[in-house]
């Protein structure tokens, strides 16, 4: 923290729901990471970027690290020396192949789960319930294309690659339980990188995905896993927040969290009564809802280019627009 001057981090991050203080699958480890350090960080959300590939970042003063930069954010905070919890353990064999299967197979899986095989409903509350309806389901069905793209997922392929996404799955929990054991973290007794990358995994996994999700089940068939997550949520995420300032939001219907595990977050929102907008809310909002035209201009130009595209790698955007209603 030296290289900072002590100044205070802000981890910019996607909105809580699920019962989670972020609920995007990339915002939650690096949250997860923070806490493990113990460093004092404040929690802002961005509601108007949904696609954006920079988020999660952390800023403090100049100094901004970016998701889609040297790695993702937490390569960036060890490299340039802010904060390293990987310190001696890159010479454990095991290290390195437990992170790399979490972040390439468990990644994947989480994708597949949350933008192909389901309803739409997890993903719909986390990024697009802020932005308006006609934006929010074009960039919805943009965001589908994109990961069957970067799954190589064609109409040929879909029912192969879903068995081939799921058994790495599989074996990934497996290999994790077996490492994990009745140990509190997977390496040295200590929090690292891998337990902040597997923590946000299970806990999205567990809480954000409907009960039907084949990958929760899978998860749930790991006792050990499960009782680690349900442990680590507690002593670190739901035991004080002096280490964090966290925005407050108001609480979801009981409907939506009663099958999330045995606690929630104790933080709830209090009402607060009208005010007058400054003359910088007012300057966001305009700013905003230009982001918003130029967006759906954008995406109405995707789909008139996807139209045209042809080829046999086409996405069927029709089943998705069916199943989709806000």
């Amino acid at each position: 923290m030296d290289e900072l001057d002590n100044q205070k981090l802000t981890l910019v991050a996607r909105k809580p729901c699920f019962g989670l203080p972020t609920a995007c699958p990339s915002c939650l480890p690096v949250y997860i990471y923070l806490r493990f350090a113990q460093v004092p960080f404040d929690l802002s959300f961005n509601l108007i970027h949904p696609d954006s590939d920079q988020i999660p970042y952390i800023e403090s003063g100049a100094y901004v690290a970016y998701n889609n930069e040297k790695g993702g954010v937490l390569e960036s905070l060890k490299e340039d020396g802010i904060i390293d919890l990987d310190t001696q353990l890159h010479a454990i064999p095991e290290w390195l192949s437990t992170k790399v299967m979490i972040s390439t197979w468990l990644e994947e899986a989480i994708m597949y789960e949350l933008w192909v095989c389901s309803d739409g409903s997890s993903a719909k509350k986390i990024y697009y319930s802020d932005l308006p309806w006609p934006i929010g389901k074009i960039l919805y069905l943009k965001q589908i294309h994109a990961v069957k793209q970067l799954l190589g997922i064609t109409k040929d392929n879909a029912e192969r690659r879903e068995e081939e996404i799921h058994r790495r799955a599989t074996i990934a929990y497996g290999a994790l339980s077996t490492r994990l054991g009745e140990q509190t973290f997977f390496f040295e007794n200590r929090p690292s990188g891998v337990d902040a990358l597997f923590l946000g995994h299970a806990l999205f996994t567990l809480q954000a995905l409907p009960d039907t999700s084949v990958l929760r089940s899978k998860l749930l068939e790991h006792s050990n896993l499960v009782r680690y997550a349900e442990k680590l949520k507690a002593e670190f995420m739901e035991a004080g927040s002096s280490s964090s300032s966290v925005p407050q939001f108001p609480a979801e219907p009981s409907s939506s969290t009663s099958r999330r595990g045995p606690s929630n977050w104790s933080s709830k929102a209090k009402s607060k009564p009208k005010r007058e907008k400054t003359e910088e809310e007012k300057t966001f909002r305009r700013r905003a809802k230009y982001f918003l035209v130029t967006q759906l201009v954008a995406v109405l130009v995707f789909l008139s280019l996807l139209g045209v595209s042809g080829g046999d790698n086409e996405v069927d955007l029709d089943d998705e627009d069916d199943d989709y209603n806000y």
